[in-house]
């Protein structure tokens, strides 16, 4: 089945140096642009990290520090692909919990000021746990009757995606082909932040969501505790929850 959109939708997918998304970085990354016509685009870039790549990160994607110390860093590509997916949803695998939270702070570290959160997400490996609890590779055999050549490179793990997104939607017939609705189903929770560090409670407030102050609303903690935002400022959380965390202090100082 062929998405029904209403604006294009960029799937894309990741290899970086690790899986923590505050201090590694993307040696590689691939995006597939899909138009309301049907038509495609694809990018895909190396880029250099400017950090060594452990050798444990090159055995899963077969990218060493030889292959990207002539690419160019994220600073010098950031514009352009924040420019590729400006009006865009976004599509991805695992993509809620690692590739747009990655790519955030990747963004805010070089000062390229895009909200992230302004787009819809739709995640695929969410809607294919929620129905059949699989990985990737799997996911692709089940819904498309296709092996996986390449797996873990970036564009071929990005277009599996789309394809895999395709096939669930004419498997499923309570899954909607519209894209508000595909981001509704394959979200977790609700998060404020990406990391999932600051979420919303049933009454819609913005509330911790770890330590000693998990479940109590973000601006209640500012208000008795004001050491506890400088704490995290200062300490290892990644930037874009530190700018959702300013952002609430600004407001109540505002309001």
């Amino acid at each position: 089945m062929e998405l029904d959109l209403k604006k294009p939708i960029v799937f894309f997918d990741l290899e970086t140096t690790g899986i923590d998304i505050v201090n590694d970085r993307i040696v590689e990354i691939s995006l597939l642009k899909v138009n309301q016509d049907g038509t495609e685009e694809t990018r895909t870039m190396r880029i250099n990290p400017e950090m060594p790549i452990p050798i444990q990160s090159t055995a899963v994607h077969g990218i060493t520090d030889e292959d990207v110390i002539n690419e160019p860093t994220f600073n010098i590509v950031a514009k352009d692909i924040a420019k590729f997916i400006e009006g865009c949803d976004l599509g991805g695998y695992n993509s809620n919990k690692f590739d747009i939270p990655l790519l955030a702070e990747e963004f805010l570290r070089v000062g390229v000021d895009i909200d992230l959160k302004k787009h819809r997400f739709v995640d695929v490996q969410v809607i294919f746990h929620k129905m059949e609890q699989r990985t990737l590779s799997a996911a692709y055999k089940f819904y498309c009757q296709k092996t996986l050549d390449d797996a873990h490179s970036a564009e071929a793990d990005t277009k599996a995606t789309y394809e895999i997104l395709k096939a669930q939607l004419d498997r499923y017939n309570d899954l909607q082909n519209d894209i508000d609705e595909i981001s509704k189903f394959s979200s977790h929770n609700k998060n404020v932040d990406f990391a999932g560090r600051i979420v919303l409670n049933d009454k819609g407030e913005e509330v911790f969501n770890f330590g000693k102050y998990k479940g109590q609303t973000v601006e209640s903690v500012l208000e008795k505790d004001q050491g506890y935002f400088g704490w995290m400022l200062n300490s290892d959380f990644p930037l874009y929850t530190k700018k959702v965390l300013t952002a609430i202090k600004l407001r109540k100082f505002n309001s």
